[in-house]
């Protein structure tokens, strides 16, 4: 199996990448597949402090930094390596992998990169579909629209899809739902994974104390995710590599969203 890239990255801040590179790293957990993080928020990092022993803070514009991520992905004895792209830093990062030739690389097949492109409920974040679609055609990409921190979001209507998706080969959509506020809060603040907070483990491995109603929406909105990434075909068409070869002209379907209030 070839080694899997997978980025999770936007070119705004404040839409939960963060959030779900957490759910991505539990899903993978789940289905037995062993993986490894880098959390590119130098140097406080934030993914890190959940993923404490699988994880890495690093510097994505530090060169030997950028050699811990790329020069490892056959000796580092895991099948998925995430990399949590630092707030805005999208393009920027996208831009260094082509110019070291690691675009190059995945078009030459010598391993796979995903890309989650959060969106967050603003037409502004779909400008960044137009800025980085230059780099997109030949990798998995996958635009997340994140309902965890608005209940509202943008309309998919006609106009807007074509003229955000003109010129791009192939990209796919997944819905992140809305996470109960309290329940957002809470599972932040305990500092272990979700899946940890949903069995009501400390992060010392002790019993934790954490809300049994506040488990449960964590745990339906995990089931939701879990659903989002199997219609997606994770596990067969990124992680396996099932999708290779040229990829056929398409977009997605456009999808109207119904604005809900809470």
């Amino acid at each position: 199996m070839k080694p899997t890239v997978i980025l999770v990255g936007a070119d705004k801040g404040g839409v939960g990448k963060t959030t779900v590179s957490r759910a991505l790293l539990d899903f993978l957990a789940r289905k037995n597949v062993l993986a490894r993080a880098f959390d590119t928020e130098f140097p406080r990092g934030t993914l890190h402090r959940f993923y404490p022993m699988i994880s890495e803070v690093i510097d994505l514009n530090n060169v030997a930094h950028q050699m811990k991520i790329l020069d490892t992905l056959e000796t580092a004895n895991v099948n998925v390596t995430v990399v949590d792209l630092k707030a805005g830093n999208l393009s920027t990062a996208l831009d260094t992998f082509e110019r070291i030739g690691v675009l190059e690389a995945v078009r030459g097949g010598m391993f796979k990169l995903g890309l989650f492109h959060i969106l967050g409920p603003a037409i502004a974040s779909l400008d960044e579909i137009s800025e980085i679609k230059k780099y997109v055609n030949d990798i998995d990409y996958i635009v997340a629209r994140n309902f965890i921190n608005e209940s509202n979001f943008f309309e998919w209507d006609e106009g807007t899809y074509k003229k955000y998706f003109a010129g791009i080969n192939e990209a796919r959509e997944i819905d992140i739902p809305k996470l109960n506020e309290m329940a957002y809060e809470q599972v932040d603040v305990a500092n272990v994974t979700l899946r940890d907070f949903i069995e009501n483990k400390a992060p010392d491995g002790s019993a934790g104390d954490y809300s049994f109603v506040l488990r449960g929406y964590v745990r339906k909105w995990c089931s939701e995710i879990d659903e989002e990434f199997e219609r997606l075909k994770l596990m067969q068409d990124i992680v396996s590599g099932g999708r290779s070869g040229s990829k056929v002209a398409t977009a997605p379907e456009p999808v109207v969203v119904e604005k809900t209030g809470t």
